[in-house]
């Protein structure tokens, strides 16, 4: 880069730290204009940090952050917006007691009274339209929209203040395939009209999709930044990590068909929302259920925990008929179901009470188990390598991945027959992703029932014995084998009927 055109961004020998932890390390950085550049790195490479200081809301220890070829000191938000400077951080932003309408206008430049009624709603419409968001009631109350929905009104708030340099922290962990290339579509349509997008997001088959550069961190220094395509998948995981990762995925036992079977549902229905779904998951399997959100996937798991009332059909778990009427009857011990929602900070954790008071929190009302015997979750804690400085300190101090392994941690440690997840490893990073991997296999193998809902399709396809794809509230295709490709369950997704396509065809 010459002189005369220097990198929109530059950050030069930057640092940053807290108290005796370098949480970035004598860091250079460039982005340039016209650009989707991808950041990758475990939690706790330094990545946040670095999307903190350039969206003001931190300040380097040392070192110089330049816009433009000149010196800037971005000491606020504010400060970084009046630059250009826009950041959809992975924990929402927005006010859930406002209007979607409301939100999206909240910082946008010229936001006055008349701006409001006229121009500013039109712009918001269209924005939010373009990145698939057509069903989302401008005039709703965002705390009563769904995850997907909320994460798409924050990627259209930050479209909304015309940013120089956009930050998208797992801007898309939340969404379904459609949606997310929706909103390649239009981050491309900004990158080619100039403007800087730094990207992270741990799901790889995105970062091929929509990077032009890649920079690699790992324990606050910036590994190496190169082109797309210079690295194979194994060569990043291998800097990501720094040590040798074969495979992310464990090896999946041979199918047994002999296997007694743990889970059998038989024509489950709720409302017309889920309509006439039955499956069964065999000891050793793994199950998926995949499709675009709000297909009635998510719903299926909720009302097989209790959680929704008015659902028919039979559920039986290794050959006994259970009358689940409520989550306090699912986790009991005749039954042992275990849910791990789809959003961990509002339904799986509560933020502002400890780790200790979060991870007695499954076994509460269960006469068997004694909640604030240590012993009970301390193996689940081993097992799945919790990472904490104590567990009296708030849940809320811990990385989303250390949070999410207590969300799992409660829960295994009332050893559940049956595990019902929504999503577990949205917005995680890749080596917590493998243990996660790892240990699911292993509950699997030890008789556990599992039904994974995901929407990643490397995960039902890498992870899973056999994918059922939901459409309309039902079940419109299954896969397993060699059919387990990514083109039959995109495809499935879209309900478009084609034949089969085996994985090497």
């Amino acid at each position: 880069m010459s002189e005369l055109n220097p990198p929109l961004l530059e950050m030069r020998k930057v640092s940053k730290n807290f108290g005796a932890t370098k949480a970035l390390d004598d860091v250079d950085f460039i982005c340039n204009a016209g650009e989707v550049h991808a950041v990758l790195g475990e939690n706790g490479a330094g990545k946040s940090t670095l999307m903190k200081l350039i969206a003001g809301a931190l300040q380097p220890t040392q070192g110089q952050i330049c816009l433009d070829g000149q010196d800037v000191q971005l000491s606020s938000p504010q400060d970084a917006l009046q630059h250009g400077l826009v950041c959809m951080f992975q924990e929402l932003s927005l006010v859930p007691d406002l209007t979607v309408r409301e939100n999206l206008l909240l910082g946008a430049p010229d936001a006055g009274i008349g701006w409001l009624r006229g121009t500013g709603f039109d712009t918001a419409r269209t924005v939010l339209e373009r990145i698939g968001g057509a069903d989302i009631r401008m005039g709703a109350r965002v705390a009563d929209l769904t995850l997907p929905q909320r994460q798409q009104v924050e990627i259209a708030k930050a479209l909304m203040k015309k940013p120089r340099l956009l930050i998208l922290d797992e801007a898309t962990s939340a969404l379904g395939a459609s949606v997310v290339e929706s909103v390649f579509d239009l981050v491309r349509e900004e990158r080619d009209g100039g403007t800087a997008v730094l990207f992270i997001s741990h799901r790889f088959h995105e970062i091929e999709a929509l990077a032009d550069r890649i920079s690699v961190f790992r324990n606050g220094r910036r590994v190496e930044t190169f082109e797309k395509g210079d690295h194979d998948y194994g060569e990043i995981i291998d800097m990501m990590v720094g040590q040798k990762i074969e495979e992310l995925f464990p090896d999946k036992p041979p199918t047994d068909d002999d296997a007694g079977i743990v889970l059998d549902i038989r024509d489950f229905n709720w409302e017309g929302w889920v309509q006439n779904v039955s499956l069964a998951v065999r000891r050793g399997q793994i199950v998926g259920l995949g499709g675009l959100d709000g297909q009635g996937q998510g719903a299926f798991l909720m009302g097989l925990f209790g959680l929704l009332r008015k659902t028919t059909g039979e559920t039986a778990i290794s050959g006994q008929v259970a009358r689940i009427k409520d989550p306090k009857t699912a986790k009991q011990k005749d039954i042992a179901l275990a849910y791990i929602p789809e959003d961990r900070k509002t339904e799986g954790l509560i933020l502002d009470q400890s780790i200790r008071e979060n991870l007695e929190l499954a076994a509460l009302g269960r006469a068997d188990l004694d909640a604030t015997d240590e012993s009970l979750y301390s193996g689940s804690i081993g097992q799945l390598a919790l990472k904490h400085g104590g567990l009296g300190l708030p849940v809320s101090s811990l990385s989303g991945g250390n949070q999410q392994k207590v969300v799992l941690s409660k829960w295994l440690a009332i050893k559940p027959r049956c595990l019902l997840l929504a999503d577990p490893t949205r917005g995680i990073d890749v080596k917590t992703k493998t243990q996660i991997y790892s240990i699911l296999r292993q509950l699997a193998d030890q008789g556990t029932a599992i039904l994974l809902l995901s929407t990643d399709y490397e995960e039902l396809i890498q992870l899973c014995d056999e994918t059922h794809v939901f459409f309309d509230g039902e079940v419109v295709a299954s896969f397993s084998g060699d059919d387990l490709t990514p083109q039959n369950i995109i495809a499935a997704t879209l309900n478009v009927t084609q034949q089969p396509r085996a994985a090497d065809a």
